[in-house]
């Protein structure tokens, strides 16, 4: 997956505070999504299947 795609849709989270917190941000796209630094979008963005997606949504959410 190549995050150098044009017209990708990035949002945050609602959970993400408008005090310029640590936020990331997602596009999702077929194939998976795609994660980002918010504060930083010239870094690389990290391409993620929905396997692996499904996964660390899972795990994020057990709170472990």
């Amino acid at each position: 997956m190549s995050a150098d795609m044009p017209g990708l849709v990035w949002f945050k989270s609602s959970y993400s505070g408008s005090e310029g917190d640590d936020c990331v941000e997602v596009a999702v796209v077929e194939q998976g999504v795609y994660v980002r630094d918010s504060k930083d979008v010239s870094r690389p963005a990290v391409g993620v299947g929905r396997p692996g997606w499904g996964q660390f949504v899972r795990f994020a959410a057990s709170g472990r």
